[in-house]
């Protein structure tokens, strides 16, 4: 019983790893050479970013958000103790504005602090006369910092009346320490390569930070964009699946952020991912009953809202009785088909490996293609670091469901580092894919 539910949970979580991760692949490939849709590109790009005591970082942020002519830059001090929004004001009165919270209205969700700056953007629309057809807002985080000539990746994704909003990949930044590679391979390998696959069904998920959207399409929405659930982002995603807009992506170009540096956060912050991810499975029924979304999106949506319950919190139970029977039937009597022998062993052990860690070794070829980091043998050995973070993923995933079933709702806000710029920090001196090199952003002044 126990190896047959196995294979059920193993052969559903592979099928859709490999469909998205192959879609994902095949798409990189092709794009190079696919042409933007004919018709019109948006002009002018609102970026939206929350903060809560975030002076370490806004300076910085708001300096690379404002390289581009055609960004503004809207900063929700959500009631911060600190000099955040004085940092933001001065760097350009005219292209930044901050919009102050202050209690008790402050500090109530990341979801209310970005739909007051959402009104705000209106106001400005409005007021300077600009056509809200040809405004997108984009979400950052504090830290969130774009890479090299980025908005000429994104707008012409717009150019297709169909697409309401676009999610960048992510790459970390602080990626000399191991946790921060983790991540870093976790984010840059096969999650982003999994996103680029859900283009093909228009499902794309969207994050916090680097998430473009249609200010019309965002308008359209019954209420205010963001809602007060932990995860704002996918709440966002679904209404806009529902109501035909299609959601995509692009490999050429990428958000960094800071990484967590220790173990407890990076749990807690997983925590809280996998609680909203769960908790938004309740708009399933909604899914099913949109005539919006093609079946194939209906299909896709509802495989990734069932990650969870279907494959991580059955596989962190499942996976350890399947190792430890696969290990004791290849320990004891080899592979039945090959014999005992000793060659038999060996080769029984390589096909265990291969079953058991294949999706590490598939995570470090993807990383190793986007990044050029390092060489193959090396980002194949990188790859196996992803199984640290399968177990904090497991971890997460039942602190969550223990939340859920307590009825706990509240978090502590995630705490930046300080960066000293330099070689290879920020994204400007990164490359945008494999072959290809961004230019390099200017120098910001301390």
């Amino acid at each position: 019983m126990i190896g047959a539910l196995t294979i059920i949970i193993v052969g559903l979580g592979m099928a859709y790893l490999l469909m998205t991760a192959a879609s994902g692949l095949l798409f990189e490939r092709r794009s190079t050479d696919a042409e933007p849709p004919d018709g019109p590109e948006p002009s002018t790009v609102f970026f939206l970013v929350g903060c809560l005591n975030e002076e370490l970082v806004i300076g910085e942020t708001v300096e690379n958000l404002l390289v581009d002519a055609r960004a503004r830059v809207v900063v929700v001090d959500d009631g911060s103790d600190d000099a955040t929004g004085a940092i933001a004001a001065a760097i350009d009165p005219d292209r930044v504005t901050v919009l102050r919270r202050e209690p008790p209205n402050a500090r109530l969700g990341k979801g209310k602090a970005l739909n007051d700056g959402f009104h705000k953007i209106n106001e400005l629309v409005t007021a300077e006369g600009l056509d809200p057809e040809q405004v997108l807002v984009c979400v950052m985080d504090a830290d969130g910092h774009l890479s090299a000539g980025c908005l000429d990746a994104v707008l012409p994704l717009f150019r297709d009346p169909d697409v309401g909003g676009a999610q960048l990949i992510v790459r970390i930044r602080n990626r000399d320490s191991i946790l921060g590679l983790v991540q870093d391979i976790e984010f840059f390998g096969l999650t982003a390569t999994v996103q680029i696959g859900r283009i093909s069904t228009g499902t794309v998920s969207l994050g916090g930070n680097g998430q473009f959207a249609r200010l019309t399409a965002l308008n359209g929405l019954d209420g205010d964009p963001w809602s007060e659930s932990l995860t704002e982002d996918l709440d966002l995603t679904i209404s806009m699946l529902t109501r035909g807009w299609k959601l995509t992506s692009t490999p050429d170009a990428h958000v960094t952020q800071q990484g967590l540096e220790e173990i407890r956060p990076l749990i807690k912050q997983r925590t809280r991912w996998y609680q909203g991810h769960m908790t938004c499975g309740r708009r399933l029924p909604e899914i099913w009953r949109s005539r919006a979304l093609p079946h194939g999106a209906v299909l896709e949506v509802s495989a990734y809202l069932a990650v969870p319950w279907v494959q991580v919190l059955p596989w962190s139970i499942l996976f350890h009785i399947g190792l430890w029977q696969t290990y004791q039937a290849i320990a004891g009597s080899g592979w039945a088909v090959v014999g005992n022998s000793l060659t038999a062993r060996i080769i029984g052990v390589v096909l265990w490996y291969l079953l058991i860690f294949f999706p590490n070794i598939i995570n470090g070829y993807v990383y190793f293609r986007r990044t050029r980091d390092a060489g193959i043998l090396k980002s194949l050995a990188l790859g196996h670091l992803m199984i640290a973070s399968a177990y904090i993923s497991y971890v997460a995933c039942w602190r969550a469901l223990y939340r859920m079933v307590t009825r706990r709702t509240g978090w502590d806000k995630t705490r930046r580092a300080q960066e000293i710029a330099g070689p290879g920090l920020f994204p400007g001196a990164e490359p945008l894919r494999p072959g290809t090199d961004g230019n390099p952003l200017p120098t910001i002044e301390r």
